[in-house]
Parts: C-alpha cells; structure tokens; sequence
C-alpha cells in the first residue's frame, strides 16, 4: 500500500475527505494536512505543502483538491520534484502515472463528480511507471527544478 499526503482549500475538502476515506478503506495510509471546513482559505498553502511531504519522501505520493484544481496543482509544481497534474478522468490519471511519473494527483471539486474522481484516484494509485523512452522526459523534467528529483522516484 502506498503512503499519500492530501490537502485541499475550503473549496476542496468535502472532495478530499471522500477521497481519503476511499484510499483509508483500501488501506493505504494518509497523511490529511488540511483544511477541513469552509472557512476561506488559500490553496497556494495547501498544495506546496502536500508538495513538500512528497518530496521529502514522507508520502509517495500526494492528493490535492480546490475548487477547479489548477491553482492547487500550480502550488504543488512549484515544489522541486514535484510532478502534479489536474486530473478529469481514468485516462488522464493512467497516463500521467504511465509516462510522466506523476506524483501528485489533483482534482477540481467544482468540476469533477465524486464517482471519477475516486476512479481516477484509484488509477492513479494502481498505475506503475512505465520507464523506458519515459523515463529521459522525466529526467528533463527533474533538470527544470534544478536537477533534484524527488526523493521518492
């Protein structure tokens, strides 16, 4: 089972709590960093965090949630060797697994219904790298944040 980070703005949590119930209930470990109401909060807080845990290597891999889930996966890929991607459907979530190696799945909860975000997350936690000809991409990627790749790849 894998070790996830989750954590979402006031727009997000209600997605994020579903969805780390369901990763729970497969019994996968989460770490909830928050926020977990519907006071405002700032998503940039959010997302870098879950973003630092990954790539610490506290988590394997990250989960996070605000409204259209661009701005908290914007906030996670500003951490060095962070891979997020704003995901919509099974598809996405496969092949951002497959080829890029990615390490933090987002969501938008304004624009995602709960049954494909918890099959796309359940994708994207089952999906393994594919390597081979990806595998130099995702390198290239790690030389965009200065050539520190994270410490879970």
């Amino acid at each position: 089972m894998a070790r996830f980070a989750a954590g979402a703005d006031h727009a997000g949590f209600r997605l994020k709590d579903s969805l780390v119930e369901v990763l729970r209930d497969l019994g996968h470990e989460v770490t909830d960093l928050g926020t977990n109401g519907v006071t405002s909060v700032d998503y940039p807080d959010f997302g870098a965090a879950v973003g630092r845990v990954v790539a610490a290597g506290a988590a394997d891999f990250g989960l996070c949630v605000c409204g259209s889930g661009i701005g908290i996966s914007i906030a996670a890929n500003k951490v060095a060797g962070i891979r997020a991607v704003n995901i919509h459907d099974v598809t996405g979530a496969r092949l951002s697994r497959q080829h890029n190696d990615a390490n933090v799945v987002c969501f938008g909860e304004r624009l995602v219904g709960i049954e494909v975000a918890k099959d796309a997350l359940l994708t994207f936690a089952a999906t393994l790298f594919e390597g081979g000809r990806h595998a130099a991409r995702v390198e290239k990627l790690a030389l965009l944040d200065g050539g520190r790749p994270c410490a879970a790849t």
